[in-house]
């Protein structure tokens, strides 16, 4: 059984709003010079599935290897939501994080994470290239983590019920919709971003040029079409085994889904189908960031190192279901799991694909595509969920 992240909203608002409004560009903590001796001790907060020390499945341990390799023991505590990650990494005593594109550039703009100094990540170099230095893992010039693995917002739908493949995301926008009640969507404030990018090309007189980029009049428009599709949603998804199911027994036949969670209904021969509309998709890259009062930094800065390389970053794509940041795992895949279709579904070595993908990133009032600073800031997307959810 493959692991995937539950990212929902946490009523955290008053927590969030200094970061989410701030344009900051630096953060507390500076990037480390040279990784020194190991201070036998990491503290992470991860996603179920980044961290698995054999207590879940005997056959998925990478912890205890990078133990007896460091001499780091690894403590973990597994978040459910990026807003959970962010009030940890605020309360302090971690050392690192696996945050989302929608938790990262928060924990930036709050100065709870410090730069990291690449050069000392020997497996940084074989990192896919479209997964560097983007706006939810950099600011300002500074890289601030190193990607871990990604993958794609798809559109999916029962075959059996859908029988006209849809081509646009304009299905589970359609207030007429014949398949009222059984449409999902994804249970995030960061989905007002999917709206933004069907907007993008629907409505062109928005002038919408990045979903996390929106002035007040584009969020007001990607606001209210989400309040009409509301009136057609079956029920709204954070939780994968519960949307896979539905999916399953027909409760849902059309919505938003990750690669993984069609892998899994359709092994158990529920009929679907995916696609990436012709207007694009959203999207997750992860990263593993330190915290700027990282108590272990050399512990963190062996574990980036670590998780990273071809053999673990093997491991954990294969467990998780997602692309490995690190192409050269898709050889090991091939040779630990005997699958050599792994990373040609999840399109790991595909960049024009991933180019194509607008990944999550947290939104600011200095827009993210640098075009202004007057962009709606993240703390408004949580309260403007709430509204649309009723």
């Amino acid at each position: 059984m493959k692991t995937a992240r539950f990212v929902g909203v946490v009523a955290a608002v008053t927590l969030l709003a200094s970061a989410c409004g701030s344009s900051s560009k630096s953060s507390g903590g500076t990037a480390l010079k040279s990784i020194g001796t190991g201070e036998k001790a990491l503290n992470l907060i991860v996603w179920a599935g980044y961290a698995e020390d054999g207590s879940t499945d005997k056959t998925y341990d990478w912890v205890h290897p990078f133990e007896t390799q460091t001499g780091c023991i690894v403590k973990s505590k597994i978040a459910a939501t990026s807003d959970e990650m962010f009030q940890l990494m605020s309360a302090g005593g971690y050392d690192g994080v696996s945050a989302s594109g929608d938790s990262s550039v928060r924990l930036i703009d709050a100065k709870l994470v410090a730069p990291v100094n690449t050069s000392l990540i020997k497996n940084y170099a074989d990192i896919s290239s479209f997964l560097k230095d983007q706006h939810y893992n950099s600011s300002g010039g500074v890289n601030y983590g190193i990607p871990h693995g990604w993958g794609a917002n798809y559109l999916m739908w029962r075959t059996d019920v859908v029988t006209t493949a849809p081509d646009s995301w304009s299905v589970v926008f359609d207030k007429n919709s014949p398949y009222k009640g059984k449409v999902t969507a994804y249970d995030a404030p960061i989905y007002i971003a999917d709206a933004a990018l069907y907007l993008k090309s629907a409505q062109p007189a928005l002038g919408i040029d990045d979903p996390y980029s929106l002035n007040q009049k584009q969020f007001d428009a990607a606001v209210a079409l989400l309040k009409d599709q509301h009136t057609i949603i079956g029920e709204y998804w954070n939780d994968y085994t519960k949307t896979q199911s539905a999916f399953e027994q027909g409760s849902t036949v059309l919505g938003t889904t990750w690669q993984v969670i069609k892998n899994l209904a359709t092994a158990n021969g529920a009929p679907l189908e995916t696609v990436i509309p012709k207007e694009g998709a959203t999207g997750w890259s992860d990263t593993w960031m330190i915290s700027s009062k990282a108590a272990h930094p050399n512990c963190m800065y062996m574990w980036m190192d670590y998780i990273t390389s071809p053999a673990v970053q093997a491991q954990v794509a294969y467990y998780f279901g997602e692309a490995p940041a690190n192409p050269k795992a898709c050889d090991e895949i091939a040779k630990q799991y005997k699958d050599t279709t792994h990373c040609d579904v999840f399109k790991a070595k595909d960049e024009a694909f991933a180019k194509s993908i607008a990944f999550w990133a947290t939104p600011r009032k200095e827009c993210l595509n640098g075009k202004g600073s007057d962009c709606v800031p993240f703390v408004d997307w949580i309260k403007a969920w709430t509204e649309i959810k009723g």
